[in-house]
């Protein structure tokens, strides 16, 4: 039999897990334990995690496809996503597997997206092996955490109906899991807790037992559904996908049918997944997880089947967005300075292109010149498309974050998040206030070793900025953690930022005398030497009202000496923020300015008269 072909020596695997849970690690030591790589050692940790960005933020953005062979099998993993924002990642990729490895940290236990990946698994009807990962914690409950894991495999069970499922035996193996015990980072799993720690073969043998082989036949009319897209700029794009049923070789005729109709094209390529990368397949058949190109307007959810027998699967539909903001040409007194592409024409040739492989985003031109309206599923998400051009040389301004609100049924509906907060107990109390003054439902409240656990269902519109009003009434102790819930109606207005910020009023370089005199009206977010120009946002007030300040004013010589003027200037360190941060804490009349170098606070009105003019006439700042 040709070895391309599906042999029932075949396993389909997708690991997901709540961020930093430890996914990606685990698939290291996969790759380490059946030779899959051979300088292991000289690609370090976090194989998979290829991007610059990946690797600096530990954070798996794209999901991956390799393959390893174990005792004669070839298992196909999967590497998906842990945070919420690229929860679209993981729900199509889903598609493609027989079966899951679900990680589960042995101290945080169950977490917002371990219940959303879950869930989708459940509605796939995936069976889950339960790895309860970093064992070796101080702080770790394995015991627990697997108790927690039942309740949410409960939970999700009444909510999905499967209790009550016509299919019995189907249902006791759901929530009849297996469960394994792992330290990812120690490289190590095994069945029981007490037993000796060995390698992470007893992982891979759970595999072998657990997840059943893929369904499928060779006979029939072709069904390739593509679950994710990659993009060269030398063939175009490239789908990925898994064969269901009959088989594809490089020259085939095809009929690819979706959303936007059937078209006929030919299979020009076909790549095979093989360890860390693609091998050339001359034929692939049901069950198999394959690339292909030759087909250059290819979507999600599209399927290549037969063109003298079509039987298209049903089309799988992308997570709507729930977030939006404006990318527009930068036109601060600093433009120009930095970036190499600066023009409408390049920020809207970029983002477009941006669409041929991230396909949870939207780009639309806007009625005002040089600007478009760019949609996402949250302020990570588009941060990291912000990051990526700001490295790539282009210079831009974006406003303030928008949620995207939808009406059914002639009622306005917002997304809803699931929000969870693990905070010391005594600042509990602070937490559960600031998330009701956000128009924010409590669901759970319960004590989590030393500190409480705080379960909210929030306005998505409600949690912009608030990760930083968080940390500071938490000390910066708390840890966050939201996931999309559902569309629920509109809950009304949600107080935004309760603090002013305080603005330059003259262009020049800040010099520590000048900013030594505000010190007192609230933190900087700039350092003495920074360039600044009228209008740029310098630091946040302690009061609602902005100020504007001469922060490039020095200090007037002369020839009179007092013992007491001559004091040292002691400055704090400034405020950093991120990207994320930047956005979620600008209001609707600022932008915030990106640069292949910097990236700055700023008001959309430079100059302070007219600011005050368009206060005066405007509406109020302070509701959102």
């Amino acid at each position: 039999m040709n070895p391309d072909v599906l042999t029932e020596k075949l396993r389909n695997v997708a690991i997901i897990a709540h961020v930093d849970h430890g996914k990606t690690t685990l698939v290291d030591k996969f790759l380490k334990a059946t030779g899959a790589v051979e300088s292991y050692q000289q690609l370090g940790d976090c194989i998979l995690d290829t991007g610059d960005l990946e690797r600096e933020r530990g954070i798996t953005i794209l999901a991956k496809n390799i393959s390893i062979s174990y005792k004669g099998v070839k298992i196909n993993l999967i590497d998906t996503p842990g945070h919420a924002d690229f929860g679209g990642e993981v729900e199509r990729v889903l598609r493609m597997a027989d079966g899951v490895l679900l990680l589960v940290d042995a101290a945080e236990g169950p977490m917002p997206q371990t219940r959303f990946v879950l869930r989708k698994a459940f509605e796939r009807g995936l069976r889950p092996v339960v790895v309860i990962n970093k064992i070796d914690r101080g702080d770790a409950r394995p015991a627990e955490v697997v108790d927690e894991v039942g309740e949410l495999f409960l939970e999700l069970a009444v909510e999905l109906g499967l209790e009550s499922s016509s299919d019995a035996d189907a249902t006791h193996d759901l929530l009849d899991f297996p469960v394994l015990y792992a330290s990812a980072k120690e490289g190590f799993a095994k069945v029981e807790l007490d037993s000796p720690s060995v390698g992470v073969e007893p992982l891979l043998d759970a595999i072998l037992d657990h997840v059943p082989e893929p369904d499928g036949t060779l006979e029939g009319s072709l069904q390739l559904q593509v679950a994710s897209l990659d993009y060269s700029d030398y063939v175009g794009r490239i789908g990925i996908g898994r064969v269901y049923r009959g088989s594809v070789r490089p020259g085939d005729r095809v009929l690819a049918c979706g959303t936007s109709g059937q078209r006929s094209a030919v299979v020009k390529e076909l790549f095979l997944f093989d360890k860390l990368g693609r091998r050339a397949a001359t034929h692939v058949g049901a069950g198999d997880i394959c690339a292909f190109t030759g087909v250059e307007d290819i979507e999600i959810g599209d399927t290549l089947t037969d063109p003298e027998d079509p039987d298209p699967l049903p089309v799988t539909e992308v997570d709507r967005p729930t977030l939006s903001m404006i990318f527009r040409v930068n036109d601060s007194p600093f433009a120009g300075q930095d970036g190499r592409f600066v023009t409408s024409r390049h920020l809207r040739e970029r983002l477009y292109k941006e669409l041929e492989s991230n396909v949870a985003l939207r780009v639309e031109d806007s009625s005002e010149a040089g600007a478009f309206k760019v949609s996402g599923r949250g302020t990570l998400h588009l941060g990291v498309l912000i990051e990526n051009m700001r490295r790539q040389g282009y210079e831009f301004q974006v406003g303030k974050p928008e949620v995207i609100l939808v009406k059914e049924d002639g009622v306005t509906q917002e997304p809803v998040e699931l929000v969870i907060v693990q905070t010391p107990a005594d600042s509990a109390g602070k937490v559960i206030e600031l998330l009701g003054s956000r128009r924010g439902e409590m669901v759970k409240y319960e004590p989590q070793g030393e500190r409480m656990l705080v379960e909210f269902k929030v306005p998505a519109r409600g949690l912009i900025g608030i990760s930083s009003r968080l940390m500071n009434l938490t000390a910066g102790e708390a840890l966050v953690y939201h996931s999309f819930h559902c569309y629920e109606a509109h809950k009304g207005s949600i107080p935004a930022r309760s603090q002013g910020v305080i603005v330059a009023s003259e262009r020049g370089v800040a010099v520590p005398y000048a900013l030594h005199g505000v010190r007192d009206r609230g933190p900087m977010f700039v350092a003495p030497g920074t360039k600044l120009y009228e209008g740029m946002i310098i630091g946040e007030h302690c009061k609602e009202n902005d100020i504007a300040v001469n922060a490039c004013r020095a200090k007037k010589l002369t020839n009179i000496r007092a013992a007491s003027s001559d004091e040292n200037v002691v400055l704090k360190p400034p405020r950093r923020m991120s990207i994320e941060e930047a956005l979620e804490y600008i209001e609707d009349d600022e932008l915030l300015e990106i640069t292949p170098d910097t990236y700055r606070l700023r008001k959309k009105v430079l100059n302070e008269k007219l600011r005050l003019r368009n206060a005066r006439s405007g509406p109020a700042k302070n509701v959102r």
